[in-house]
C-alpha cells in the first residue's frame, strides 16, 4: 500500500470514481477512502478481495489443524466412536 496514493476522501472517489476504480484495478491495492480526515471505507478490487479471502480462509483452517493436533498430543479431547455415539443420541 502507498500510503500518499492509497487513501483519499470520499467526496473526491465521488467526484472521481472511474479514475480511483481504474487506480484500484491496475495496482490491484486497496483504496482507503477518509470522511473528517479519519479512515472510513477501503474500496478494493473484487478478485483481490476474493484472494485475501482465500488467504484467510486458508490460515484459519491451518490454524484449527494445529489446534487439534496440539490438543491430540495433550491427550485432550474425545475418541471419535465415543464423540460420535454422543452425537447420535443427542438427535
Amino acid at each position: 500500500m502507498n500510503i500518499i496514493k492509497d487513501i483519499s476522501p470520499l467526496t473526491e472517489f465521488k467526484r472521481d470514481s472511474a479514475r480511483l476504480i481504474a487506480q484500484i484495478k491496475e495496482t490491484g491495492r486497496p483504496q482507503i477512502l477518509t470522511v473528517n480526515g479519519k479512515p472510513s471505507v477501503v474500496v478494493m478490487d473484487a478478485a483481490a478481495w476474493q484472494e485475501m479471502q482465500d488467504q484467510l480462509d486458508y490460515a484459519e483452517t491451518v490454524a484449527g489443524i494445529r489446534k487439534g493436533l496440539m490438543q491430540a498430543r495433550a491427550d485432550e479431547g474425545t475418541e471419535a466412536g465415543q464423540f460420535f455415539d454422543t452425537l447420535a443420541k443427542s438427535n
